[in-house]
């Protein structure tokens, strides 16, 4: 063997030893880079110096056989429906303001709402791009154009954001009504550092506390049962909350991302009130035996407006992305056949077409 040939195979070698230890290196390297650390405060009941935690559960379980089984069947196409590419949207334009005791409610899509009444524009977990994914190129696609151009929605005043998952915080549609429109942000605690990153203020507060939004106006912030991360290994660095927005002519409240759980949180919720309209989701829920902890379905969201005492309601949270296995109208359509069998009770909790605005009625 030649001088050189035994020079190539040693630096060959080389290289092979450091890629493999760069390998193996890289789990305990990457993972706590991607780490984020978004609050520091005292420790309470649900929050232990580092993370934040659902009180009575100390970290939720994600149901048989966890995240990578779940992965698993989703390459597979066990049990997921069909989705189509695109569903037809007519695109509205809401009228700038609302005044007085008119509320009217239009439904962008996913979880986004607007919702106008007391001359206020108030926006629900804008997300306008195209996909709910740190990339552009893959994750979650959308199927439902938003409801509301962005350059037919009118100027926004409040924005709740619920939690920090890419389906909610949308970095790229922030910065956009922050250029535009300098909205007050309200949100849990930590999610606005990742705002802040990107020049955006916002107000972060905890379970129980109230942000004033005018004289007679204020947004409570409430436990609901969820989970946060933007990278996995930042699991619930920040809070996941839902809303009770007192307002002249009615309360509003927003469940936000969340399970059931108990339904403690419901309870508490519905001390808040009474809710003229309450903004629920119903969708993303199947296989229940991996979602039940995260996402209600709609006979669960049926039992949180029944709790709540809320006059109207409208679900969210479907139609949009597909992030789960259920088809794509199916959250609707259980909806509509508990409302069937519901005598009644139930004819305040609609769904909405993206970009069909509707009247609330006065309390």
């Amino acid at each position: 063997m030649s001088l050189a040939m035994r020079a190539f195979l040693r630096w060959a070698g080389t290289v092979l030893l450091f890629t493999m230890v760069a390998i193996c290196l890289a789990p305990s390297v990457a993972m706590p880079f991607l780490d984020r650390i978004y609050y520091e405060g005292p420790a309470s009941d649900h929050f232990d110096g580092a993370r934040f935690f659902n009180p009575g559960v100390k970290a939720a379980s994600h149901g048989r056989g966890g995240p990578a089984t779940y992965l698993n069947r989703w390459i597979k196409g066990d049990q997921r429906a069909a989705w189509p590419e695109h569903v037809p949207v007519s695109p509205s334009k809401p009228p700038v303001r609302v005044d007085g005791q008119r509320m009217l409610v239009t439904w962008v899509g996913h979880a986004t709402v607007l919702v106008q009444t007391q001359g206020l524009n108030i926006l629900t977990d804008p997300v306008w791009s195209e996909r709910a994914s740190p990339f552009s190129f893959a994750g979650p696609k959308r199927v439902r154009a938003p409801g509301v151009r962005m350059a037919d929605l009118p100027k926004i005043d409040l924005v709740l954001i619920s939690h920090n998952h890419y389906d909610h915080l949308d970095l790229a549609t922030l910065k956009q009504l922050w250029a535009r429109d300098r909205p007050k942000i309200v949100t849990g605690l930590g999610n606005d550092t990742i705002l802040r990153t990107e020049g955006i203020e916002a107000i972060a507060a905890d379970w129980g506390e109230e942000v004033p939004i005018g004289p007679a106006a204020g947004v409570r912030i409430l436990r609901n049962h969820h989970w946060s991360s933007r990278w996995g290994v930042d699991r619930n660095r920040a809070l996941w909350s839902a809303f009770s927005v007192r307002l002249p002519g009615g309360s509003i409240f927003f469940a936000g991302d969340t399970g059931m759980s108990d339904g403690r949180w419901v309870d508490e919720a519905a001390t808040r009130g009474p809710y003229r309209l309450a903004i629920l989701p119903i969708g993303a829920y199947a296989p229940r035996d991996f979602m039940k902890n995260h996402h209600v379905d709609p006979d669960e969201a049926a039992a949180i407006f029944a709790r709540l005492g809320a006059k109207h309601a409208l679900g969210i949270h479907w139609g949009t992305f597909q992030l789960t296995f259920e088809a794509i109208d199916e959250p609707r359509q259980r909806l509509e056949a508990l409302k069937r069998t519901a005598r009644g009770r139930m004819d305040g909790f609609v769904t909405s077409e993206a970009g069909q605005s509707f009247e609330v009625p006065a309390a």
